[in-house]
């Protein structure tokens, strides 16, 4: 009788339990699908992407990095509107350190008196609202089409320029004007007026025309600082030439805003003495 062959299976049959064969199947697995450089570098690329990410979200501060205005008018209408956002958050928190320094020392006597110096020194900044007796300067280019353009002048000639507008705060200035404002904003010693084309550029905003100034002061000394300003005078004689507007009106109760912007010069340069 032949002997009975022990119970198992041979390294061809399909593999039972307990047979050596699986377990080499799972050896030879691993070895084949060791660790690559590739596998090791993936977690640390998603890592930096998230860092990068949250990087981007913390300063974008909920606005477009990436913005997608090419044009110039595009850009500074941009511009604007993150102007205006900032001045409304430079005046937030200016009321909020005013408010936190009078409650840390509220009976400090020394505060008090610093308080009562820089108070006194705001008015004379344009930093606090002021209210009294106002003239208001209205200046508009002429509404002409270009064939209706008066022979011997040019599309320059139709449109109010920088140096109008600097004359009519000029001569307002030297009128006794106690505080001004040009359109929505007050107008400061650092207040610079600049002229793109027909828009102007203050502080940072972007305005059409009409452009209208408004002084504080005695309405009679006003008028009469406009009507003997030469710069006045000038455009005054493009206002009958070319049509461009000119319009002054009288208030006897106006108040103007505070100046709520930044007051620190960031450029400056000494003039000569014979400048």
């Amino acid at each position: 009788m032949p002997e009975d062959k022990p119970s198992g299976t041979s390294p061809g049959d399909g593999g039972a339990e307990g047979s050596p064969l699986p377990r080499l199947t799972r050896v030879r697995a691993w070895l084949t699908h060791r660790p690559t450089g590739w596998s090791t570098l993936v977690p640390v690329i998603a890592l930096g992407a998230g860092l990068l990410f949250a990087t981007s979200s913390t300063t974008a501060r909920g606005t477009d990095l990436r913005s997608e205005a090419v044009e110039l008018p595009d850009v500074i209408r941009e511009r604007t509107i993150e102007n205006e956002r900032s001045g409304q958050e430079v005046e937030t928190l200016r009321a909020d350190v005013d408010r936190l320094t009078r409650e840390a020392a509220p009976g400090s006597k020394q505060l008090s008196a610093l308080d009562r110096r820089a108070r006194a020194r705001a008015d004379d900044a344009g930093l606090t609202a002021v209210t009294g007796p106002s003239v208001t300067v209205s200046l508009d280019d002429a509404h002409l089409a270009s064939e209706e353009i008066p022979e011997g002048f040019s599309v320059d000639d139709v449109i109010v320029h920088q140096q109008d507008v600097q004359g009519v705060v000029n001569a307002l200035w030297r009128g006794g004007a106690e505080g001004m404002q040009i359109m929505d904003q007050r107008v400061i010693s650092t207040s610079a007026v600049r002229c793109v084309g027909n828009t102007l550029i203050l502080q940072g905003r972007v305005y059409s025309p009409p452009f209208t100034i408004t002084a504080i002061g005695d309405p009679e000394k006003l008028q009469e600082a406009l009507d003997e300003d030469p710069a006045v005078a000038i455009y005054q004689q493009y206002v009958d030439a070319v049509g461009l507007g000119y319009e002054v009106t009288a208030d006897e109760d106006h108040q103007l805003p505070a100046f709520a912007g930044r007051t620190s010069l960031e450029h400056a340069r000494a003039l000569d003495s014979d400048e």
